[in-house]
């Protein structure tokens, strides 16, 4: 049922207006809007008609920013906004116009998931300083997708509590908004003016616009926003919400089955106007997608992405500096334990447990973001068994431990900042202590035309002695026009190391950058963009100096009129490589023939019901019948705006490599060898309203290694022909993972999902199984089956209040 407009409010909407300043730092053209109060407001269902918006003033005249850049909107795709607010938050209308309505793109999605859709948006900093704002966007289906957008990039792992609908009508489509002010932050001030930006995409036609203009030869979106006036005498309402959730798992092994019932809670809590206090007690990640793995033969360990919600939201902070990889915390093991001769293992956690953490971030009104992160993890032992007596004892390999980061991020005129972080492991007893430190900065000038940057790192590893490392960087470019450049140069000692709380692999090494780009910054009579790259870099050792490898790259990406995508570029090492981690062994390194490599791609035009990427890419060692090759296809048919298939297939195949095997007191061994690799995944969701999904998610990774000859490496690189290593390496690594996820989000940030999970992983000691013989071995091994039920509700403190 529609409210009535009142008188009241006929008088008040008066002074709401629409006008335009000019910011005389860079001459950038900023819109005016204001808004203001109302207790009438619209029932947010995306119908428009309510009387409430009948005598809002509009603002209108959006302006394209892609593929013509700065061209006024077409009457015929006209977009109007409206906005008031009252003292729980904003509300905002927005009117798309579109005279073939039957042809809006509309496609289901889960949340966060846009697809092929029109969708329209704003962005909002509370602070007004060009450089942090929040994004709500809204697709023709009514699926929300939400972000903050600082000047580093969009961070999408942030999820909002706000409400919005969509609706298709007779000339077009419509979207109404509803952002509570909790969900924003802004300072403490009687009365508020907040940059603020409007969007909107066509789908069929790929054309994006803003009401505020953006101006393509810059590098930031933020410098761009527009100003919202109005908002006066917000009474501040207590930031404070509850997750808790409830979980079941049924877990089926080797014939063996478990049952276990789990039950935490979330807390967010708002401090003041500007900081967030962010709680998980007793969290449970039970439901997070598998680890790609793979068979890794390099000398690195393989790095995993983060899957976990609670350290993926809300931490743009943290990130700064890559000191930090939330994978550490509850991780494997840090400890290792030394057997007698009569004992063995028989139970080894494979991972730690966490036991709680929290966050607390914000930024004040000047600008000064601050971050503090807090995890502890519990004690972990291992069992072992003496074989003799049967006697079974316990030993520790995680004592309790103790995450910290700190973060202050100042940010100064628009577009620079200046960055401090801290990161520091305490662990309990004789286990090692380690922390980090960085200074990073970003400065830009006055037009934002040129930047310097850089920054000053050090790592502190604690044992019995304290080992000290640095990892430094300079550099500086051009950001702005057509022509684009940026030279840097780089220093990592030795002793480098940050993989208690962070992620490191090499290091005692010096690298000097060059990178030139152009860019179409208007469509050409072919071209709606064009991407031109050129880089050098140069590598060498540190400690004793060495040459390492010197890279040439040059590579294209083009789209054309069809909105097709395709590009090309090739990449040369023409004094070829010492690499000086192969070996394992400081001071140690393996030559690396130079080598050509060439690559092509092309991906069809997104907006079709049939899509398909594919990718080639060569690789020619100046070395007998070394080379490589890697492929990959992607096809995506989307059966209707609720059924898309999406299927993945990654061949590559690596003739005569070289790299390590093993070593004795006789010297270093390194293999010459054939590897063979398939990787091929599918995905598909069936999407039955912009609430409720359901998704099915395969992967099978196989890899096969067959070695043909051994070397003994000498002390100059090369490598020479040896009979005395004869262990057999041949190996098959296969990895299936199959995940069934029924989701449905029955309200505001509440949400139930069942899961199905079906994993199998082996490793032979042979290859070139074929593909049968390979299958049959893989399904002989026991299979992991998992079923889960979690629910977790979302409790906001000012709605709860009123239930009593």
């Amino acid at each position: 049922m529609k409210r009535h407009f009142s008188l009241g409010f006929c008088l008040l909407i008066s002074a709401l207006y629409f006008g335009q300043e000019t910011n005389n730092t860079d001459n950038i053209i900023r819109k005016k809007m204001s808004t203001i109060k109302s207790d009438v407001t619209p029932k947010i269902d995306g119908d428009i008609s309510d009387e409430v918006w009948a005598k809002v003033p509009i603002a209108t005249d959006f302006i394209e920013r892609s593929p013509n850049n700065g061209k006024p909107s077409e009457q015929a795709f006209k977009t109007e906004v409206k906005m008031l607010y009252n003292d729980l938050g904003l509300y905002v209308m927005m009117k798309m116009y579109d005279p073939e309505p039957s042809k809006i793109a509309k496609e289901l999605t889960e949340r966060d998931g846009i697809s092929n859709d029109d969708f329209v948006g704003l962005t909002l900093n509370g602070y007004n300083d060009k450089q942090q704002s929040l994004e709500f966007v809204v697709t023709a289906a009514g699926v929300q997708y939400d972000a903050k957008l600082t000047t580093d990039g969009e961070d999408d792992s942030w999820n909002g509590i706000w409400h919005s609908e969509a609706k298709i009508t007779e000339d077009g489509w419509t979207a109404e908004f509803m952002i509570p002010f909790s969900e924003l932050r802004f300072p403490k001030k009687d009365v508020q003016e907040w940059g603020i930006n409007l969007f909107r995409k066509v789908q069929r036609t790929n054309v994006f616009y803003d009401w505020n203009f953006v101006d393509n030869k810059k590098n930031s979106y933020t410098l761009f926003d527009g100003v919202l006036t109005g908002i006066e005498n917000i009474k501040p309402l207590t930031r404070l919400s509850f997750m808790p959730y409830f979980s079941t798992y049924v877990n089926r092994f080797d014939g063996e089955t478990t049952t276990n019932f789990n039950g935490g809670m979330d807390v967010k809590y708002g401090i003041n106007d500007a900081f967030t206090f962010d709680m998980t007690l007793i969290p449970d990640f039970g439901q997070a997608n598998f680890d790609n793995s793979i068979l890794n033969l390099t000398p690195f360990e393989q790095q995993f992405t983060e899957q976990r919600p609670f350290f993926t939201e809300g931490t743009e902070l943290f990130s700064k500096g890559n000191l930090f990889y939330s994978r550490r915390i509850g991780g494997s093991p840090s400890g290792e334990i030394e057997l007698k001769d009569d004992e063995k293992i028989t139970e080894f956690p494979a991972k730690v447990k966490l036991f709680n953490a929290f966050k607390i971030s914000g930024r004040t009104n000047k600008g000064l973001g601050i971050g503090f992160f807090n995890a502890v993890t519990q004690k972990m032992f291992a069992t072992i068994e003496n074989e003799t007596t049967g006697e079974i004892r316990k030993e520790v390999v995680e004592p309790w431990a103790n995450y910290n980061v700190l973060v202050l991020d100042q940010r100064f005129n628009e577009n620079s900042s200046v960055s401090l972080i801290n990161t520091s492991t305490v662990r309990d007893g004789s286990f090692r202590d380690a922390n980090a430190t960085g200074l990073l900065w970003s400065i830009n000038n006055k037009k934002n035309t040129y930047n310097f940057y850089g920054n000053l790192r050090g790592s502190w590893v604690m044992t019995e002695e304290t080992k000290f490392g640095t990892k430094n960087q300079f550099g500086f470019g051009k950001i702005d026009g057509k022509h684009r450049f940026d030279i840097n140069a780089g220093i990592t000692t030795k002793d480098w190391d940050i993989n208690d709380l962070g992620f490191s692999t090499m290091t005692n090494f010096a690298n000097y950058n060059a990178w030139y780009g152009y860019r179409l910054l208007q469509p050409s009579k072919r071209f709606n963009k064009i991407f031109l790259n050129f880089n050098a870099q140069y590598y060498q050792r540190l400690s004793p100096f060495l040459y390492n490898n010197f890279v040439l790259n040059h590579n294209n990406q083009f789209q054309n009129k069809k909105f097709e995508n395709y590009g090309f570029g090739v990449e040369a090492t023409p004094f070829g490589q010492k690499d000086i981690y192969e070996p394992r062994a400081e001071g140690r390194f393996l030559n690396v023939p130079s080598y050509f490599d060439s690559w092509i791609w092309f991906e069809s035009d997104s907006r079709k019901k049939f899509q398909f990427n594919i990718n080639v890419d060569y690789y020619a060692y100046n070395e007998k019948a070394r080379n490589l090759v890697s492929t990959s296809l992607i096809m995506r048919y989307r059966f209707s705006d609720k059924f898309n298939v999406f299927w993945q297939i990654q061949p590559s195949f690596s003739n005569n490599e070289k790299g390590y095997v093993g070593k004795d007191d006789s010297g270093i061994y390194i293999g010459r060898r054939q590897r063979n690799t398939l990787e091929n995944s599918l995905n598909s969701k069936y999407t039955f309203n912009n609430k409720m999904a359901l998704s099915l998610a395969f992967r099978h990774y196989f890899s096969d290694v067959t070695y043909k000859q051994f070397y003994t490496l000498d002390n100059d690189g090369d490598v020479t022909p040896t009979n005395n290593f004869i262990k057999n390496l041949n190996g098959t690594y296969n990895a299936w993972n199959i995940d069934l996820r029924y989701s449905w989000w029955f309200a505001p940030g509440s949400q139930l999902t069942f899961l199905y999970r079906n994993a199998i992983q082996n490793y032979l000691n042979e290859s070139r199984l074929g593909m049968k013989n390979n299958y049959n071995q893989l399904f002989a091994e026991p299979a992991v089956h998992n079923f889960s039920l979690k629910l977790t509700y979302y409790l906001d403190y000012n709605r709860a209040k009123n239930w009593f």
